[in-house]
């Protein structure tokens, strides 16, 4: 009974991770984020959920400054990754970009070898001195990323030449390897096949001893397994934020259980 306890105090003190206040995002005149306010959790897995076009990308791609691409987007608020403003004009976005790591919808290995694939950013960001720490780098990434075995013969095979879910578990070492501290994955496996499913939900519950995780899904249902945390977005605005287990089971915004119920979307 005492270790339920501690089990339970554990889980509401875990250290702030990402905090963002009053994030608003335009697209030009478009306002498609709304005053957003969270608090993202370190080693934790946060789910954000919601009909398509409800702004849950858009705010995803906030945190690790993806909407710099986009000539028409604006940022506007505060966004702290370990209480530093992210957005602070002395930050390097190639930087940050190492620290918080992305997985993208559709797997996108690069054009090279599976080694290759994953010594990319380690090369980038000088964090091998020579060949030897490399291999370790890989190797350590490619574990994590749960496909050192099926892998480990052909290191010099195409990346492109593996399966959907072999080439998404890739792209996650891949984003490993640069040792960030978070993990934003949008919709990482909306691609893949049921199994392929499974296998990267299982690696994503392994990543989070080690990493804050934020996860886009349109499925609800990968929500529910995957995530301790979730905020249901809807329209640009998020509505509903807490402990996964009670935003599916007793949401308190008629919206969120709108939407759980399956009467939006």
């Amino acid at each position: 009974m005492n270790d339920m306890r501690i089990v339970e105090r554990e889980v509401e003190t875990k250290a702030v991770k990402i905090s963002a206040r009053n994030c608003q995002v335009y697209y030009g005149e478009t306002h498609a984020i709304k005053d957003v306010n969270i608090d993202i959790e370190d080693k934790t897995v946060t789910a954000f959920i919601g009909p398509s076009g409800c702004g849950k990308s858009t705010f995803l791609r906030c945190l690790n400054r993806m909407n710099d691409t986009i000539d028409v987007a604006r940022v506007e608020g505060e966004i702290l990754l370990d209480g530093e403003d992210i957005y602070d004009p002395k930050v390097d976005p190639v930087q940050l970009r190492a620290k918080v790591g992305m997985v993208f919808q559709k797997p996108n290995p690069f054009p090279k070898t599976i080694y290759d694939n994953v010594a990319y950013g380690p090369r980038i960001h000088g964090l091998a001195g020579n060949k030897a720490d490399l291999d370790v780098i890989v190797e350590k990434s490619l574990r994590r990323g749960a496909i050192w075995d099926e892998v480990k013969d052909r290191l010099d095979a195409p990346g492109t030449g593996l399966s959907g879910g072999q080439q998404q578990r890739l792209c996650i070492a891949r984003a490993v390897a640069t040792e960030p501290e978070v993990l934003l994955m949008d919709e990482p496996c909306s691609a893949l096949d049921p199994i392929a499913t499974a296998q990267v939900e299982e690696l994503i519950d392994e990543l989070r001893e080690q990493y804050s995780v934020v996860i886009v899904t349109h499925s609800m249902q990968q929500a529910a397994r995957v995530s301790q945390k979730t905020a249901f977005f809807h329209l640009g605005n998020l509505v509903e934020f807490g402990e996964t287990g009670q935003i599916f089971t007793n949401p308190q915004d008629p919206r969120t259980e709108s939407y759980i119920t399956g009467r939006i979307g």
